[in-house]
């Protein structure tokens, strides 16, 4: 039989009604790094089909499955399916496979490439997906629930800006909650995120004879200590404290070792907070670096908590713990954009994504879910 001729390999299949942490080192075991989801996402449209009360429809490596109850509220529960690239580390614990430090499935700790970031949450997902009407249960709330793909690369891709394209109207909604890492706590909103190059112009010359020339990149010394005299604000936005951050984060000059630079390129990061629009935040970067030629080449619009919303209200009663801001950018700037609110609420430690030692407890996944049935319950 040839290739051409071979029958597609089925679906690797997906416990969904197993325990939730051995669910989450299931899903951990299919290798999703960006641009290689479509593995993961064969097996979670396998299982979603699976179950009767769901509506599910696939794009590319992105999913929507929605209940269809008629209720007058509908939340959004979204996760991406993609990792970051495997560690380089020899022997590093964060990678693919999963394992368990205590050697027993289920108990403890959990390593892996995207233990935190994100597969804990969309195993919380799937496994609410198979559980939500069991004993007859019927929620008091619509769910739609969202898997995409492409999120840890440049957004032009993103899966999930895809959907909102090409399956809008079915992402229709009162609430989202955004299941990426937030150690079980309710974040709210993100901070907004925008990059930008400054650049200065000297003259070439050979080293030897400087004084021939001008020194670009000693012209960039100017723009460093603008940016390491900056002190950034801390803005409250709706009785939430968003930290921001503007650094300097790549420098580019020169062309060999005998001659003096002709151009030099600072790349600066600036972390906003969602009071600012993309074009507002611009406007501080420029005054800041005032005289120097100053090039946007980025923007992403931050969100806004929406903690006043009554679903998110219910739900942050529900969960327990005081909000927090995310001082990350995160797609609940999507759904802001699409006039929904939305919150990051997921298991694991944020600080602990994209490490080589990647890991989440068992008990902090658990623990998600629980909170999670105990709302969409009422």
């Amino acid at each position: 039989m040839t290739a051409e001729t071979a029958p597609e390999s089925p679906a690797l299949q997906l416990d969904l009604r197993q325990d939730v942490a051995l669910l989450t080192a299931a899903i951990m075991d299919i290798n999703s790094v960006s641009g290689n989801e479509t593995a993961l996402a064969d097996a979670v449209e396998s299982a979603l089909l699976t179950i009767p009360d769901l509506h599910v429809v696939r794009d590319g490596d992105s999913i929507i499955a929605r209940t269809e109850l008629g209720n007058q509220e509908r939340v959004i529960l979204a996760g991406h399916l993609d990792t970051v690239p495997l560690p380089l580390t020899e022997g590093s614990k964060g990678t693919v496979p999963s394992s368990w430090e205590s050697g027993v499935p289920g108990e403890g700790i959990l390593y892996g490439r995207g233990a935190t970031d994100m597969k804990g949450g969309v195993a919380v997902q799937l496994a609410l997906a198979a559980t939500m009407f069991d004993d007859g249960a019927t929620p008091k709330r619509d769910v739609t629930f969202v898997f995409y793909d492409h999120e840890e690369v440049e957004a032009v891709k993103s899966g999930l800006g895809r959907l909102v394209r090409n399956h809008g109207h079915l992402l229709d909604g009162d609430f989202a909650i955004l299941l990426e890492p937030t150690d079980g706590t309710v974040e709210g909103g993100c901070n907004g995120t925008s990059r930008f190059e400054a650049t200065t112009v000297g003259e070439a010359a050979h080293s030897a004879r400087a004084w021939m020339g001008s020194n670009a990149i000693h012209a960039a010394a100017p723009i460093l200590a603008r940016l390491a005299a900056y002190e950034p604000a801390t803005v409250n936005v709706d009785g939430l404290d968003y930290r921001e951050s503007l650094n300097a984060v790549k420098i580019n000059g020169g062309t060999a070792g005998n001659v003096i630079p002709d151009r030099c390129v600072v790349e600066i990061n600036y972390r906003f907070a969602p009071d600012k629009s993309p074009d507002q935040a611009e406007a501080v970067v420029r005054e800041l670096l005032e005289g120097f030629k100053v090039v946007r080449t980025d923007a992403a619009a931050g969100a806004r908590p929406g903690l006043q919303h009554p679903a998110a209200a219910s739900f942050i009663a529900a969960v327990g713990a005081e909000p927090k801001p995310k001082y990350g950018w995160t797609d609940v700037a999507r759904f802001s954009e699409l006039g929904i609110p939305a919150v990051n609420f997921g298991p694991g430690d944020p600080l602990l994504a994209h490490k080589d030692h990647e890991h989440v407890h068992a008990d902090a996944i658990r623990k998600c879910l629980q909170a999670l049935q105990d709302w969409l319950a009422g």
